[in-house]
């Protein structure tokens, strides 16, 4: 029943994501609002991690599952995007990359502006 109602919970802000997708004009993904939503919801309060934890960890251990309808789509699709492979596979490299050095970046920006922080406290 635990699991439920987190799911449950899940549920409600995903599709208040959609119903805000709906209602603001934007070129935005529903997924996107329902993410911002969460983590509003996450940092004020009003939802506490211990309501949504296990059936979150639960969707992250199943999410390379997910990909798999994606994966067939491209198999499916094969005809249509072989002329254009090249640029594509150049595409995903380069785009990967990007993230991996801006996500590492950002993340030592935080754990240095962390110790600062802790020694600025300690002093």
């Amino acid at each position: 029943m635990k699991f439920m109602k987190q799911f449950g919970i899940i549920l409600a802000v995903t599709f208040l994501g959609e119903v805000l997708k709906y209602l603001i004009p934007l070129s935005i993904p529903a997924s996107i609002y329902g993410l911002v939503l969460m983590l509003l919801a996450l940092c004020t309060g009003v939802i506490k991690l211990e309501q949504v934890k296990e059936a979150g960890t639960f969707l992250i251990e199943i999410m390379p599952m997910m990909f798999i309808p994606a994966a067939v789509g491209l198999m499916d699709s094969w005809g249509q995007i072989k002329g254009i492979c090249v640029p594509l596979i150049v595409i995903t490299l380069a785009t990967t990359v990007i993230v991996m050095a801006a996500t590492g970046l950002v993340t030592q920006l935080i754990i240095r502006k962390g110790k600062k922080e802790e020694n600025e406290r300690d002093a």
